[in-house]
């Protein structure tokens, strides 16, 4: 692989977008593929070039990022008939910024490396969609040293921190830490600021009350506001991705033998907020669950 990589870009939705913006913006020559074509063709004109598959970017990429939603499109992109491995290159890697099962990217990485001789490095990322725009993820790494070193100048234009937690799937248990905290910490601001609402505080003001003391956080400053004031466009997160990463929390503790009780109680609030609001609600819809309603 050259020190200027060409690079590919798989999947350019809320996250995707913005991260593969940066790499086109740094100068460099990428190649993007979406599943619906409409949703790359700002980036097309923005001058990356149109993959026809991913099969396509990754003939033409020394490394392909990939931020797609599920184990099911993830296996499908590089698998499936014009997947990745049809047109890996010797010596590439993959990038995987998805949040998938850390079992299932264990099993994908082998596949791969035997199939294309194509490293894998799992690199779920922490931030929202403000953190891709601005550059500032954090992204925490499973695989091997020598794949984690060549990608990680690129990967650093488009995020502030790149940890490499361990082997492939490292990352993938490290960002399921995440969001144990995120997702739990969403359903706490929630039950804080309707406490507020209904016992007569402007709950609106709590971040600033709040401020410099020990509740203080990234997630009260930002959420609990779009939360009080319905500010739900663009969204930051959809409730399908909470609630689908929630759910591989359990599903790896109940393989460890880890309690997580407060995980399993946010992971039905948002399935409630899934039937309620739909898949694609904003995760910071689940404030309306407790708002009062006539019968």
């Amino acid at each position: 692989m050259s020190d200027t990589p060409t690079l590919g870009y798989i999947g350019t939705g809320l996250m995707g977008a913005p991260m593969a913006t940066r790499l086109i913006e740094a100068g460099h020559t990428v190649t993007v593929w979406n599943r619906t074509p409409a949703k790359a063709q700002p980036l097309v004109e923005r001058g990356a070039a149109l993959g026809d598959s991913p099969a396509d970017v990754a003939a033409k990429s020394d490394i392909v990022f990939m931020c797609l939603t599920d184990t099911k499109a993830v296996l499908e992109a590089v698998f499936g008939e014009n997947g990745v491995v049809h047109g890996a290159r010797k010596g590439a890697i993959l990038v995987d910024f998805s949040s998938i099962q850390p079992e299932a990217t264990r099993d994908m990485a082998a596949r791969l490396k035997a199939e294309a001789g194509m490293d894998w490095i799992d690199a779920p990322v922490s931030g929202g969609v403000p953190g891709a725009e601005a550059g500032t993820l954090a992204i925490m790494a499973g695989g091997n040293e020598d794949s984690f070193a060549r990608v990680k100048p690129v990967v650093l234009q488009m995020a502030s921190r790149f940890t490499l937690m361990g082997p492939v799937g490292a990352g993938q248990t490290t960002k399921l830490c995440n969001q144990v905290i995120v997702g739990c910490t969403m359903a706490v601001l929630a039950e804080a600021a309707r406490l507020a609402t209904n016992a007569g505080v402007d709950a609106a003001r709590l971040p600033e009350a709040l401020a410099g003391g020990f509740a203080d956080s990234k997630p009260l400053q930002i959420f609990l506001p779009r939360m009080v004031n319905a500010q739900h466009e663009p969204p930051l997160g959809h409730v399908y991705t909470m609630l689908k990463d929630l759910d591989s929390v359990c599903d790896l503790a109940r393989s460890c033998t880890s309690p997580v009780p407060f995980t399993a109680m946010a992971a039905e609030q948002f399935r409630l907020l899934t039937v309620r609001g739909g898949e694609t609600a904003d995760a910071l819809e689940i404030f309306k669950l407790t708002a009062p309603t006539k019968l």
